[in-house]
């Protein structure tokens, strides 16, 4: 049941700034602005154009609380599909909570967490993929998640699921329709062109399924654990990728006793930075805890850079060596980067030696900066950003991935059916369950629990 009731919310961030936006949405949304609002030309907003701003006061009995401007947008031609209003005011905490109280008192409801994005899909706005971007574009911290995120609320996914759904449901009916006249045996789906379309279907899925891991790195960040033995010189690797001093630096081996976390965006992609104690033996008890914590890091990280002192790869390049075959054996799944760091210490001779010794090896200078855009072009490689740059649709939602997958399952299902020649009626079960996957993704087929679940975690005001 779509709600007529008018909802209140700030729609800009809460506490002081320059100005700030309180949003109105509901049947009586205007009339309820046009109670406490003043134009300096003597307007009524009941009787104003849609999509026009008005210049007044708000006005709580005899009192002025603001000079504001209000926007009108008129439904269906609006966010919302709803008659809606947005005060812009001055930024004062006071103000604001004055302006909502005064509207809470003239008729309104505080609005619940997403519900002008709900109501844009209840009116037909937006299909719930739609609304579920919007929340992923309010969230993006870098510009791959962002173009991903406005791809998707455009209607790039909606409208390619949209098609499949639409050219399956027509089959679906042709199978429907020789049921009803299953005594006459006369087929109306023409069976290669339907054996045609699920092999079309099933590409797709998969290639969208397939896409997920991309969108899943991409808008939660790749973790790279940094490891290596004390006094490698990590802390001032992740400075220089930083380019802060976020992390302590001294000449004391095991300075770092914890892991330190921060992010950085390269080429457009996020990357989360994990600063580990180092990796050797030792008996002082913080420290092991540390080192304990080093290997559940690269547990859970999807890069692992090994950092070691290449000025001392002389002394210690036997040990280096099997420290190194001990991740590889551990994690040997994960791509591993090697880094030899202090570089700039080193003659031609022994740079020439130790890329014989380690061929993949990257030498660098944390201390001087120097070839740390070689790090940071090595770690884009790990990332397959071909089908961002083709602008090709990619899948960041956990829901749509479960969707998606049940659906291929239920293609899979109808095309060994057809294949084996399997009755149409069994048939036509598989492809109602593939329609209802394809609807729960664009909300044609929803319920009230899923949609509490999908808004409750928007921001009040959206």
């Amino acid at each position: 049941m779509i709600p007529h009731d008018s909802i209140v919310a700030l729609a800009t961030p809460s506490g002081a700034g320059a100005i700030a936006v309180i949003r109105i949405s509901g049947e009586n949304a205007i009339t309820i602005g046009n109670t406490v609002f003043r134009s300096i030309k003597n307007k009524q907003l009941t009787t104003q154009k849609t999509h026009t701003l008005h210049l007044g006061h708000i006005i709580d009995d005899t009192k002025t609380l603001d000079e504001v401007l209000v926007s009108i947008f008129k439904g269906p031609n609006s966010y919302t599909g709803e008659n809606t209003i947005e005060i812009s005011c001055h930024g004062s905490t006071y103000i604001q909570q004055q302006i909502i109280q005064l509207l809470l008192r003239k008729g309104c409801r505080m609005a619940n967490p997403g519900e002008f994005t709900l109501r844009a899909f209840l009116n037909g706005k937006l299909d719930l993929s739609q609304a579920e971007a919007v929340a992923d574009l309010i969230s993006s911290d870098n510009e791959a998640s962002h173009q991903i995120a406005m791809q998707q609320m455009r209607g790039g996914f909606s409208n390619e699921i949209a098609k499949l759904r639409e050219e399956l449901l027509n089959f679906a009916s042709l199978i429907e329709l020789e049921l009803d006249f299953a005594e006459e045996d006369v087929e109306f789906a023409d069976r290669t062109q339907f054996h045609e379309l699920l092999n079309r279907i099933e590409f797709v899925l998969k290639r969208l399924i397939d896409s997920f891991a991309v969108g899943n790195v991409i808008k939660n960040g790749i973790p790279v654990a940094i490891v290596g033995e004390p006094n490698v010189g990590k802390s001032t690797l992740l400075n220089a990728l930083l380019n802060e001093e976020r992390a302590i630096v001294s000449e004391i081996a095991g300075t770092t006793r914890d892991t330190i976390e921060d992010e950085l965006v390269i080429g457009g992609i996020g990357f989360r930075f994990i600063d580990t104690a180092g990796i050797r033996e030792t008996e002082d008890v913080v420290e092991s805890i540390g080192i304990r914590k080093t290997f559940e890091k690269i547990e859970h990280s999807q890069v692992v850079v090994f950092l070691f002192d290449s000025s001392e790869f002389k002394i210690s390049g036997l040990k280096l060596k099997v420290e190194l075959e001990k991740i590889k054996n551990q994690f040997p799944l994960k791509p591993l980067v090697i880094i030899g760091n202090k570089a700039d210490k080193l003659t031609k001779i022994e740079i020439q030696n130790l890329k014989t010794e380690i061929p993949e090896v990257l030498l660098l200078s944390a201390k001087e900066k120097t070839n740390v855009e070689d790090l940071k072009n090595e770690l884009l490689s790990f990332v397959n950003t071909g089908a961002l740059r083709n602008n090709e649709t990619i899948i960041t939602n956990t829901r749509h991935y479960d969707s998606l997958l049940k659906a291929l399952d239920e293609i899979q299902k109808v095309k060994y059916g057809l294949e084996t020649n399997l009755s149409s009626d069994l048939m036509a079960l598989d492809i109602k369950e593939a329609l209802y996957q394809f609807g729960m993704i664009t909300g044609q087929v929803t319920n009230d629990e899923l949609l509490g679940n999908i808004f409750a975690n928007f921001c009040i005001g959206k």
